[in-house]
């Protein structure tokens, strides 16, 4: 969103860039209800230096813009699992924990008149800790034995990498079939009429951490693991 200013609205700054509502958020500026200011005239009304949270959100637009450039297929087999943990597993251990108050929050105030809400919430919650967990084991136990096999295939390692891939295969196929009835009862995503700010951004950050984890698979089951399997 290169027209990030000082006069851009709150709201559409987090409509553009949802992960701004987090600096918002921790900021105390109201991008919801009253999202429809200016930037410079809500941080002024904060006691905030406008110019320094201009700055914050062009850093974390400018970080956003970085890694969505790169493309990491023709990385070699080091710095490719070095691109997966920095711009995904990073990622997800920072973004969930940050997104999981929103969905709280939609289900609570919101759940009565949409039920659905309340299975979103759970369907969360069990991507949260499975996506976690996987990741957390990737980079303990997998990933340091990928290199190792990749550097010296030996048969001891090739017996010992194989359930591990096919393992971590399964778990991506379990986090897609959450994903896709996380889209089925939305609808696609799509927003009711009466939906406040705090609704929206829990859709678009959903919708981006769904297109993030089949980027993420993609590059480990089709790339990564791909390789593995050429040397197994």
């Amino acid at each position: 969103m290169s027209q990030l200013a000082l006069d851009t609205q709150v709201s559409d700054i987090v409509t553009a860039l949802p992960q701004s509502a987090d600096l918002f958020r921790n900021l105390r500026i109201d991008f919801c209800c009253g999202g429809k200011v200016a930037l410079k005239e809500a941080a002024e009304k904060r006691g905030l230096d406008p110019k320094e949270v201009l700055t914050s959100l062009k850093e974390m637009e400018q970080k956003r813009e970085m890694r969505e450039s790169i493309h990491p297929s023709s990385f070699g087999n080091k710095t490719l699992i070095a691109y997966i943990q920095e711009k995904y597993h990073a990622d997800l251990r920072e973004e969930l924990p940050l997104l999981a108050p929103y969905i709280m929050k939609v289900a609570r105030v919101h759940g009565g008149k949409y039920p659905y809400l309340l299975r979103v919430q759970e369907i969360f919650k069990t991507l949260r800790t499975e996506l976690l967990d996987h990741t957390d084991d990737e980079d303990r136990n997998v990933f340091p034995l990928i290199q190792k096999f990749m550097e010296n295939p030996t048969p001891a390692l090739k017996e010992k990498l194989k359930p591990h891939v096919f393992e971590l295969e399964e778990e991506h196929d379990n986090a897609g079939k959450l994903l896709k009835e996380l889209r089925d009862i939305t609808g696609d995503f799509t927003l009711p009429e009466d939906a406040c700010g705090t609704f929206q951004i829990v859709y678009k950050r959903l919708e981006q951490l769904e297109k993030d984890t089949f980027d993420h698979v993609h590059l480990e089951n089709n790339v990564l693991f791909d390789r593995v399997r050429a040397a197994i």
